[in-house]
């Protein structure tokens, strides 16, 4: 049991090699080889990987929810066989081995696949490596996913495109729509932690969070209300006279490198691809089991603002949870800068304005 996976990796004729020679007119070889489309899903639902889930509890009976861990893999993973089969592995062999997880009850559990998450995205596995090595040679393709990923742009699939073609050709990137999108959430995980580790040793606001890291957590729990405050003041000071083209396109960027640090080796982070867009992204925060919402709007009016607070709360339902916190960078001329609560219905919301 989720031991073996076979994978088909299926190239286009014209594809096998993307650079036969150093001269640009020879980048696609053999232009009169027709390669048939190879239409079958090789991703596995929510679905199969219950069936995947059913046999093994049938032989080790954790008491696991079947459903809803089935659910939670599908999550992260959207299918992709290797990340549901090394998921599955390091829930069967090593995080029982882990103090915090006593029973076979605590393992299969939503806060047992966080766990194997964060430890997939530390291995060094050869599908990462060349991930970052496609990355290294294409760089117009890591700029499309950094502009994805940091500032919600919505980009239109073609497969005419190089960067497009190369992203959905290699896996990282698949069709939604009209538009591409990351092809699953680990992948958008782990590029975040590269692109964040790339651009941490010159970025002044990954060294403030990494300078005052200790003060944010407190009895073991984050301080998502204080790591607001902190970067609101950080923001203030470093950015206050920026235009709004920099801060639309770096905002959001900081204040992920502001956070980094603060929750590294403990906590994970992503950014809700269901939500994003160049006005709103929506980030989940995981910290020793406890989840907390931040939703980064970009504001240009009170319109905005309470739309965003309605958004916000809604999708709180969504995670059971009661309170959320909102950043946003706000270009109103007479804007307050700082911290409030706001309360919407039984809910409260944590503002900052920048």
């Amino acid at each position: 049991m989720f031991h073996s996976v076979i994978l088909a990796g299926v190239y286009d004729i014209k594809n096998l090699k993307l650079k036969i020679r150093p001269e640009a007119e020879h980048k696609f070889n053999s232009p009169w080889n027709i390669a048939a489309r190879f239409n079958i899903d090789m991703d596995f639902s929510a679905e199969e990987i219950a069936l995947m889930l059913r046999e093994y509890e049938r032989d080790h009976t954790t008491g696991m929810d079947i459903l809803e861990i089935a659910e939670c893999i599908y999550e992260y993973t959207s299918g992709y066989p290797y990340l549901v089969s090394a998921l599955c592995k390091f829930l069967d062999e090593e995080i029982p081995e882990r103090k915090e997880f006593v029973e076979k009850s605590d393992v299969w559990t939503r806060e047992g696949v966080g766990e194997a998450v964060k430890m997939l995205l530390k291995e060094n596995t050869p599908l990462f490596d060349s991930m970052i090595k496609q990355l290294d040679i294409y760089k117009d393709l890591q700029d499309m996913l950094e502009e994805i990923l940091y500032q919600g742009r919505q980009i239109l699939y073609s497969p005419y495109v190089e960067s497009v073609n190369i992203g959905v050709m290699f896996g990282f990137l698949k069709e939604k729509g009209d538009n591409i999108t990351v092809a699953n959430r680990i992948f958008e995980m782990g590029l975040l932690n590269l692109f964040i580790a790339k651009e941490a040793a010159g970025s002044t606001a990954f060294r403030y969070g990494q300078r005052d890291r200790n003060q944010f957590i407190k009895n073991a729990r984050l301080d998502m209300e204080l790591v607001l405050e902190r970067f609101v003041e950080y923001f203030t000071d470093l950015y206050c006279d920026s235009d709004e083209r920099f801060v639309e396109a770096q905002g959001r960027k900081c204040f992920l490198l502001f956070l980094k640090p603060i929750i590294n080796g403990v906590g994970n982070y992503y950014v809700e691809a269901q939500t994003r867009d160049a006005k709103r992204t929506d980030v989940i925060v995981d910290y020793l089991g406890e989840q907390f919402i931040v939703e980064l709007k970009i504001w240009h009016g009170n319109e905005y603002k309470e739309r965003g607070e309605r958004q916000l709360s809604d999708y709180l339902d969504y995670y059971h949870l009661t309170k959320g916190y909102m950043l946003s960078f706000n270009f109103n001329r007479k804007k307050k800068i700082g911290v409030k609560k706001v309360f919407v219905e039984e809910k409260i919301l944590i503002e900052a304005v920048v």
